[in-house]
């Protein structure tokens, strides 16, 4: 039997990778109201990658579960690194966009979600203590410096053998 050794040992570090969607139109963005310790809080759709998915296919599943939309991003937000040390965790998130004509309105079928809302970015700002983290008004924020300079970053920049 060959069997292949893992060189880095049991303390390699390994974050939390996640996926969000910033999922924006007519001047509003769609969040998902979620109950987090005890305490009604407002996120992107986003959640965990599991074995065997891809990117992609992590933020498609996500997007389903949490809004009950089917939608696919369109492009990449950014990526994000960042450490919750109330709970001594580190993410990285992957962030994509999902540009809307027509707002859509679905059922979330994670019985975790809430309810589901269309707010403008000063609607969004204005609860900032309700953020379930900081990087919610972030990637929000970085959508709108993206589209107001014209940059977007393609989906082929991200590559998987899965």
């Amino acid at each position: 039997m060959n069997t292949i050794q893992n060189t880095h040992g049991d303390d390699q570090f390994k974050p939390n990778t996640t996926v969000a969607a910033v999922i924006f139109c007519d001047n509003k963005f769609l969040l998902v109201e979620e109950l987090e310790n005890g305490k009604n809080v407002f996120n992107q759709p986003a959640g965990h990658i599991e074995a065997g998915e891809n990117l992609i296919a992590a933020a498609d599943r996500e997007i389903l579960e949490e809004t009950g939309l089917v939608l696919s991003p369109q492009y990449l937000n950014g990526i994000y690194y960042y450490h919750r040390p109330e709970l001594n965790l580190y993410f990285v998130r992957f962030c994509f966009v999902i540009e809307l004509n027509t707002c859509k309105q679905g059922t979330p079928q994670d019985d975790e979600i809430l309810a589901t809302h269309w707010l403008t970015y000063n609607e969004i700002k204005a609860r900032s203590s309700e953020l379930r983290s900081p990087m919610v008004l972030e990637c929000i924020e970085d959508y709108l410096l993206h589209k107001k300079l014209g940059q977007k970053i393609p989906l082929s920049a991200l590559k998987s053998n899965i």
